[in-house]
């Protein structure tokens, strides 16, 4: 009886299961279904992009070429100003050049008035103050023809606690075309560097360089020394 019992179990354990293999042949054949379905949409999307015309792109028309002579034509009537002006310039007619010629000259004496009248004031723009400054103190200087000036005269630019800054100062001066020299002296005890352009033998010399310099924005003092 036992040996009953262990033939049927061992018949039972080397029969196949039938859901495994039923699983197994479904997955097959739905594989084989979407590479089929792929294919013919692959297929579909090439039918479709070749016999669509691509934009932009003219496959039929070929352009015919130009004709030499046709060409020549074209070119000969071209204006190149044409773009500049639709209004067309009418020439001149032969009986209007006597009339020209009166209107002509009563222009061009107009024209001279014009210029008479506008070179006034030209003339008063282009005026230099510091030359006329310059010509007055001269010819001051000359009428009274004073006796020797027991000073000499230093305009001074600046004085200073460093020699950093008055040298920054005297450099300022000479990109203006200003000639500045830097002297130092002890003043109450402290030390001071002064910026000055000079010495010059008479008052007035000094006070027109002062004016220059005080026209280039520099605040100046006239300094005097004993000779």
């Amino acid at each position: 009886m036992a040996a009953q019992g262990f033939d049927a179990m061992r018949a039972a354990a080397s029969r196949p299961a039938p859901a495994a293999g039923r699983a197994r042949g479904g997955t097959l054949l739905g594989f084989f279904i979407g590479l089929l379905v792929g294919v013919g949409a692959a297929l579909a999307v090439a039918v479709y992009v070749t016999k669509v015309p691509i934009p932009l792109v003219d496959r039929g028309v070929q352009r015919k070429p130009i004709q030499p002579d046709t060409e020549a034509e074209r070119l000969k009537g071209w204006n190149p100003n044409a773009g500049l002006s639709n209004a067309k310039v009418p020439a001149p007619a032969a009986g209007t050049d006597a009339a020209a010629a009166p209107a002509a000259s009563d222009a061009a004496a107009a024209g001279g008035d014009a210029r008479t009248a506008t070179d006034q004031p030209k003339a008063e723009a282009g005026r230099d103050p510091i030359a006329e400054l310059i010509q007055q103190r001269s010819g001051a200087a000359a009428a009274d023809t004073p006796a020797a000036d027991p000073f000499v005269y230093y305009v001074q630019v600046g004085a200073f606690r460093s020699a950093e800054e008055a040298e920054a100062q005297r450099a300022r001066l000479a990109l203006q075309g200003f000639d500045a020299k830097v002297s130092e002296r002890e003043q109450g005890g402290q030390r001071i560097w002064r910026v000055r352009l000079g010495p010059f033998n008479g008052k007035v010399d000094a006070e027109l360089m002062q004016e220059r310099l005080r026209a280039r924005q520099f605040d100046t003092a006239l300094v005097r020394v004993q000779r």
